[in-house]
């Protein structure tokens, strides 16, 4: 086989696209038996669908919005953002409104957090080493206590000071307070560099989940003659020196191959050549660790419960992380317009006692929490799911790069032939555009380009050498064919 992609999640389907676009013999390969999209996938539940977490499609990258206009047509809706905080008992718009959060928070707190970010401002913390620092600098230590720390630690499962610094720089460092404050009172004064990206306040989505879209993309690759092999889960990765990758196994199927573009978590795929890579690679590839993810999807007897597409919980007294309301993404995601759907988002370890918890157990204790917030009135519950997905989160702790620069040099050294993309395949959090983004840029490579998908930003934009900021690529084929 000419190429072999591994993982049929955002990453990989747009590789496996591009490649058999550019006339490459393709497989790509997928461990879950059912689903294509990998965390993008959309799950349905007796007509009922669940996201796993909720996933705008925006971008600053054109070639990505014409990418999902070209599959979707007019199955892909635009939707105004809405979303909250829930905090000691109360809800705060976000993004910021000052008169929503000084009713919250009263007089006295918010003097004390205008004084917090104040005083960080005049005497920062140097020099940063990890996120709690980084966000005190950038807001204060107030906010940090309110509006940061416990969500962080929730999503992460572990202190903020072992958080690396650059989750704070990939993920907000378009948000600074100042501007928020000025935004929130006085509105016609927008910032002519225009809308901080995680805070647009508009959005597509595909009508049935963003499942839709890569289901799509991978009946566009079958058409093309390639092959998406489901329930193939990788278990050898056989190399030689001076050549690289040679062959691919699954349980029931060999590929030989001449490229390979792996989507697969970087500690998986090196737990998988054959023979074993160096000590010290294996011992970096150890080192990576994963933040894993589930879903307590509830179907509630009633039509309307609250009008966010989601809420962030950050008070500590509940575990849950996030609440998502699928219908207010799409009408479409239920199948009855009197029934409601929500998913109730839990951050564990594969192992912990939230991931071992019995789905009878999960589904008593996500109602009781989404009680425990009054979003439910007096709504009942008819019935739910659990969804637990294993490696949802590359984790960003205090010795992430170094591990992964392991890596990268003896893929460069030893396996030419390997083309790494996504999150998991680079070990980087980043959105779904920017994912796509490195997955069309690792097939354009094996069609003879240099690009360096490393050089891929948060924006789904590629980083020159120079420095100057362009679209890649500038035109997108079109992928009605």
């Amino acid at each position: 086989m000419d190429v072999v992609v591994i993982g049929a999640g955002p990453a990989g389907l747009a590789a496996g696209y591009e490649a058999v676009q550019q006339g490459h013999q393709v497989i790509v390969y997928e461990q879950d038996a059912h689903h294509v999209g990998g965390i993008s996938r959309t799950v349905l539940y007796k007509g009922y669908r669940f996201d796993i977490g909720g996933h705008r499609f925006f971008s600053k990258n054109l070639a990505m919005e014409t990418y999902w206009k070209d599959v979707l047509g007019d199955d892909l809706l635009r939707r105004q953002r809405l979303s909250r905080i829930y905090y000691q008992g109360k809800f705060y718009d976000y993004p910021l409104k000052a008169s929503n959060a000084f009713r919250n928070m009263g007089m006295l707190k918010t003097v004390q957090c205008l004084a917090s970010f104040a005083g960080a401002q005049i005497q920062p913390i140097t020099p940063v080493t990890n996120f709690e620092e980084w966000v005190i600098n950038h807001f204060g230590r107030q906010l940090y206590q309110m509006f940061f720390k416990t969500y962080t630690e929730k999503v992460w499962g572990m202190p903020c000071q072992e958080i690396s610094a650059d989750w704070a720089v990939q993920r907000i460092q378009g948000l600074n307070l100042g501007r928020a404050v000025q935004a929130a009172l006085w509105p016609g004064r927008q910032s002519a560099t225009g809308v901080i990206k995680t805070l647009t306040n508009a959005f597509f989505y595909p009508r049935l989940g963003p499942g839709m879209l890569w289901e799509k993309v991978a009946e566009r690759i079958r058409e093309q003659g390639g092959h998406v092999v489901m329930g193939a889960k990788v278990a050898r990765i056989i190399w030689e020196k001076g050549r690289g990758v040679v062959q691919i196994e699954t349980p029931h199927h060999v590929s030989t191959v001449h490229h390979v573009i792996s989507s697969m978590p970087l500690r998986s795929f090196v737990r998988a050549l054959h023979p074993k890579a160096p000590e010290e690679v294996i011992n970096a590839a150890e080192s990576l660790q994963y933040r894993d993810f589930l879903t307590v999807g509830l179907i509630i007897d009633a039509p309307h419960l609250f009008p966010d597409q989601w809420i962030y919980i950050h008070d500590p007294g509940l575990k849950v992380g996030r609440i998502q309301n699928f219908k207010n993404w799409s009408p479409a995601m239920v199948p009855d317009a009197s029934k409601t759907g929500i998913g109730m988002e839990y951050f564990c370890f594969a192992g912990d006692k939230l991931w071992t918890m019995t789905d009878a157990a999960l589904l008593n204790l996500a109602e009781q929490e989404a009680r425990a917030t009054g979003l439910l009135g007096q709504a009942r519950c008819l019935d739910g799911t659990v969804i637990r997905v294993p490696k949802a989160y590359p984790v960003y702790d205090d010795a992430y790069e170094h591990h992964v620069r392991t890596i990268r040099h003896f893929l460069a050294s030893h396996l030419p032939n390997v083309h790494v993309a996504g999150r998991n395949g680079m070990h980087r959090y980043n959105n779904q555009d920017h994912a796509m983004m490195t997955g069309i840029l690792a097939a354009k490579n094996v069609s003879g380009a240099h690009y360096d998908v490393w050089a891929v930003n948060g924006d789904a934009q590629y980083l020159e050498t120079s420095g100057s900021v362009r679209s890649v690529p500038q035109r997108l084929r079109s992928l009605k064919g």
